[in-house]
């Protein structure tokens, strides 16, 4: 198991957290997904590492942004 921590913006409420929650939560090998709106911290727990650019691409799903 792995855990990354990244940054993601404009989140400002607890259905901000539910929708890159879910979103992250369907790359393949993720296991949990952890969201601190105020901070704008996702913490992802999964079997394997994940890009940078899959991560990036299921927040922009959700509708935000993730910061390099």
């Amino acid at each position: 198991m792995t855990e990354a921590t990244y940054t993601v913006e404009g989140m400002t409420c607890g259905h901000c957290a539910t929708s890159v929650r879910e979103e992250v939560s369907e790359l393949s090998g993720v296991r949990q997904v952890d969201v601190d709106v105020e901070s704008g911290r996702v913490i992802v727990t999964s079997d394997t590492p994940l890009t940078a650019e899959a991560v990036s691409a299921a927040v922009t799903e959700a509708g935000y942004r993730l910061v390099a």
